[in-house]
């Protein structure tokens, strides 16, 4: 973060277990949303048609998506429920999510599994507290190329186990990066520059 007196930003780093399960359950499920993100290495992805996917379904998804990516900016109407098996990584609103619930039932101890262990690479290669300086580095380049101080801004960012290389919006202050990007230090100044012209 800048000095106190001038702009602040902050940039949140983590290879989240809610969205590792999360996406191991997009994967499993067939599900699509959000379309331009990869899937996991090392999950089965379901075959095509293998599942009936309903509009309730897809609908109670994308809700249960964003709730997951950015919980503050998208809270419950009504109380959440645990989900079993999940290690209280995962809670549904008590409240029109019963497709969801079904079609999560029994995936719960493979899909923390694979994400615990995504989670600890992430914490053993790259969650090292190194984080404040690859994104000084990229913002101070970003205020050297406009001429200004940065403003304010907030940045969520989820270090995740891709099959492609690249970084995806998932939440209006959250993108998601390849960890392999995020690990090659020249890569991902240039790829998070965009992401960071656009808030900063």
């Amino acid at each position: 973060m800048n000095a106190a007196a001038g702009p602040e930003w902050v940039v949140r780093e983590d290879a989240g277990l809610p969205v590792l399960v999360a996406l191991y359950l997009r994967q499993v499920l067939g599900l699509r949303f959000p379309e331009e993100l990869p899937l996991l290495r090392g999950v089965p992805a379901a075959e095509a048609g293998e599942f009936e996917r309903s509009p309730a379904l897809e609908r109670q998804w994308r809700a249960f998506w964003e709730m997951t990516v950015e919980p503050q900016a998208h809270p419950s109407p009504v109380p959440l429920d645990l989900v079993d098996g999940y290690d209280m990584l995962i809670a549904l609103p008590t409240e029109g999510f019963d497709e969801l619930r079904g079609a999560i039932a029994g995936h719960g101890p493979e899909a923390v599994a694979v994400a615990r262990r995504a989670h600890e690479r992430y914490r053993a290669g790259l969650g090292t507290g190194s984080s404040y300086r690859a994104y000084a580095s990229a913002i101070a380049q970003h205020e050297r190329n406009v001429g200004r101080r940065a403003h304010s801004f907030e940045l969520n960012v989820q270090v995740l186990p891709l099959t492609q290389r690249g970084v995806w919006w998932i939440g209006s202050l959250t993108v998601a990066v390849t960890d392999g990007l995020r690990g090659d230090v020249a890569a991902f100044d240039s790829a998070i520059a965009p992401v960071i012209a656009d808030l900063a």
